[in-house]
């Protein structure tokens, strides 16, 4: 089974203080440490045991500059077979001022170009830093494929010809849906739990070649790619304006019920 995972490379701000640049449009990056998005994390893990169990190969597909070298890297070192990033100067900056059609688009021509043809594509549900859970779908579009999204299991049918996905619903329900190959499928956290890469496992894969795709070579024009090419425009983002100090409410069930309905009859939560 041969199977390309997106992969993206977002910053972590779990317990980072963020700031806005001065234009106003973007979160200021440059002290903040980069990771693998943590879905696309599970969507790597889900293709390598997949090839362990049935075999072929894995290519990772990454957009950006040197952060998504060392996500391409991870990916390499959980047991990705081959890499492929866009770079260049079109590509550098931030994937979160792209639009997910934009990405989508590029991400398929990438495939084109290299003449790959998966059996299957996974990439993770959402990206943190952006939340959008767009690309995957649309670039599922892009290559005509059917797809599955919320994927909390992957089970290939015995014949090799389709696979059984098991989709996340609301109230703690699951889906089941089955899939003609080739397809693709979004995943969701906790569909497995992904290995742990040492420095020394992302030192054994530094010889590894990574492919390098530039506009160009998609044949895309500077106005087909980036933020300029976006079919929405982000205006401005603010930090929200510091307020009242919280109220800790303190007390057995009943006294911390009794309170917490004051605050809402008296705000005028209830009419």
């Amino acid at each position: 089974m041969n199977i390309v995972v997106c992969v993206k490379s977002v910053p972590e701000t779990a317990e980072a203080e963020l700031a806005v640049t001065r234009s106003g449009d973007a979160v200021e990056t440059d002290d903040l440490v980069f990771a693998i998005n943590e879905w696309d994390a599970y969507a790597v893990e889900a293709a390598v045991r997949l090839k362990e169990a049935r075999g072929g190969t894995i290519t990772a597909l990454s957009l950006g500059g040197d952060e998504a070298v060392d996500v391409l890297r991870r990916a390499l070192a959980m047991g990705c077979d081959e890499a492929i990033q866009l770079c260049g100067d079109a590509f550098d900056g931030s994937p979160a001022g792209w639009d997910p059609a934009t990405v989508a688009r590029a991400l398929a021509l990438a495939l084109e170009v290299r003449g790959l043809a998966p059996d299957l594509v996974l990439a993770g549900v959402q990206s943190a830093d952006t939340a959008y859970a767009q690309t995957g779908v649309l670039l599922a579009q892009r290559l005509g494929l059917p797809h599955a999204t919320l994927a909390v299991g992957i089970d290939v049918a015995p014949a090799g010809g389709s696979i059984e996905v098991r989709r996340e619903l609301e109230a703690g329900l699951q889906e089941r849906v089955e899939l003609p190959l080739p397809a693709l499928v979004t995943v969701q956290s906790g569909i497995n739990q992904p290995r742990y890469v040492s420095i020394l496992g992302i030192r054994k894969v530094r010889s590894k070649t990574i492919d390098r795709l530039e506009a160009a070579d998609l044949g895309l024009t500077d106005g087909e790619v980036g933020p300029g090419a976006a079919a929405w425009a982000r205006r401005s983002l603010a930090l929200p304006p510091a307020g009242a100090r919280a109220e800790m409410l303190v007390g057995s069930l009943p006294e911390v019920c009794a309170r917490a309905a004051d605050i809402v009859r008296d705000r005028g939560g209830l009419r």
